[in-house]
């Protein structure tokens, strides 16, 4: 018994310091914990991530020499030009589903057969711009409208929401070939 009641004492006393530590923390406004402004777009609703994203995206493709274009981390992976193609690729066919037609000019193979630069980074702009357009131009009654992907049913709401996670998803991939190759992305300088 006396053992415990003097370590009840220690923790009782180390206790009160690190809950008067916690609500000190706590108390803290967020904002001078975290002194930092937040990037334009980052908790603006789905517009505004999207236009995050897409700066990203853009800033990333264009601080990136040609040659890294073709890079790839291992045979049988993506190379970093294929991964923006992907991208653009996922954009125009998920954006189909809502109602937008496919680029005509968007070949089956572009994930293999645009390698360039500049090829890349004008499809990858083209892709972005057609889906802030046709969300910009979206009513809640078609965002509710009910769709069909591969094996289940969805909303046109949720293509979009797929869109912006698929385009982040590879945006850590992209940041990762990157910092591989010695690249830095721009907003973290």
């Amino acid at each position: 018994m006396r053992a415990s009641r003097s370590k009840s004492r220690f923790v009782g006393n180390s206790g009160v310091v690190g809950i008067c530590a916690v609500v000190l923390f706590l108390a803290t406004p967020a904002s001078s914990l975290h002194a930092q402004k937040a990037p334009a777009g980052v908790w603006e609703g789905y517009d505004g991530e999207w236009q995050h994203v897409s700066e990203q995206l853009i800033a990333l493709a264009e601080a990136t020499p040609e040659d890294k274009f073709a890079w790839r981390p291992a045979p049988g992976v993506r190379s970093t030009s294929e991964v923006y193609m992907h991208i653009v690729v996922a954009n125009f066919y998920l954006l189909s589903i809502t109602g937008p037609k496919m680029p005509a000019d968007l070949k089956d193979d572009a994930d293999k057969t645009v390698t360039s630069k500049a090829a890349v980074i004008s499809w990858l702009k083209r892709s972005l711009e057609a889906v802030k357009q046709a969300h910009l131009k979206e009513t809640p009654e078609h965002l509710a409208h009910k769709v069909h992907i591969a094996d289940r049913d969805s909303t046109v709401d949720w293509m979009y929401l797929r869109i912006v996670i698929h385009a982040n998803e590879h945006m850590g991939q992209l940041v990762a070939y990157a910092r591989m190759t010695g690249v830095v992305p721009p907003w973290s300088k």
